[in-house]
């Protein structure tokens, strides 16, 4: 009988034996398999990244043409090209490009870049535009190409004197 003892705890010795190696290998087995995950997920990733740079630069390379196009249907005025151009557009935003809104606005040097300056009423707005700027979601594709308004010194100078003025009445009217 000691001998069918023995014979069980050392059965039990490798059976524990054999389920801690077995549990080690199922977690070796489950991080293998997460690592496999992650890394079609990061593949994945970056083949997305990779067509969307590749469209990119493909949109980018198109741009001169589409300038090239507005520029003759200007002088041209024909319905066969202002078409042509429309469904040009259309292509750009379905691919989600967009025109960055620039006349009127205040410059802003991420989205538009300043080629001349002139007199203006305000200080720093996009009077001009001189080559329109795109955009897809967030990343500048082409920056706006802008004519910025300045006003000139002796304006500035006149409107500080008048505030002097309006700033000095104040004060006198407060010491009485």
């Amino acid at each position: 009988m000691t001998k069918v003892k023995k014979t069980q705890k050392g059965e039990n010795k490798q059976d524990h034996k054999d389920a801690g190696q077995a549990a080690e290998l199922e977690g070796r087995l489950r991080r293998a398999l997460a690592d496999y995950q992650n890394l079609e997920r990061r593949v994945g990733e970056e083949r997305q990244s990779l067509l969307k740079l590749s469209a990119l630069l493909l949109i980018e390379k198109f741009l001169p043409v589409l300038d090239n196009l507005e520029k003759a249907q200007i002088h041209l005025q024909d319905e066969g090209l202002e078409i042509v151009i429309k469904q040009f557009k259309d292509i750009l935003t379905a691919e989600g490009v967009e025109e960055i809104e620039a006349i009127g606005s205040e410059f802003d040097p991420n989205l538009h870049e300043a080629v001349e300056t002139e007199q203006g009423e305000k200080d720093n707005m996009v009077s001009k535009v001189v080559n329109i700027g795109y955009k897809i979601e967030d990343k500048i594709i082409r920056q706006a190409k802008v004519i910025v308004s300045k006003r000139n010194d002796h304006d500035r100078e006149r409107e500080d004197q008048i505030l002097n003025q309006v700033l000095d009445a104040n004060t006198k009217e407060v010491k009485v």
